[in-house]
């Protein structure tokens, strides 16, 4: 079962960056397409973010467009999130997993969840 470790969360102010990691345990990363997370407290999980497998595209939530960058190093087994001019309402624990590809689509997710890497985004 594919089994990812999301880490590189913490507590920042308004307006500050963050890089968020996800490490692959198990397997290898680069056979697929990965997408970030996040659920608010008392919200609905949402996609934020993903990066295809196949010719490295992305795609991003509006919400976070233009300001949040995914990337995959195949070679450490591990997709990012920076995250830069972070909001309050950015604050949520975010998760990584398998999504759908051709492009990618957080609509089609693959596996369980992890146990996340929480953001608080507070002055």
């Amino acid at each position: 079962q594919l089994q990812f470790v999301e880490s590189g969360g913490g507590l920042v102010q308004p307006g500050g960056s963050l890089r968020l990691s996800c490490e692959a345990s198990g397997f290898t990363l680069d056979y697929y397409a990965i997408g970030w997370f996040r659920q608010a407290p008392g919200k609905e999980r949402e996609g934020v973010s993903c990066i295809s497998n196949s010719d490295g595209s992305t795609h991003y939530a509006d919400s976070v467009k233009g300001r949040f960058t995914i990337s995959r190093h195949n070679a450490k087994n591990t997709v990012y999130l920076q995250m830069t001019s972070l909001k309050p309402e950015d604050t949520a624990v975010y998760y990584c997993a398998r999504v759908g590809d051709h492009p990618c689509t957080w609509y089609k997710r693959f596996g369980s969840w992890g146990q996340g890497t929480q953001v608080t985004v507070s002055s």
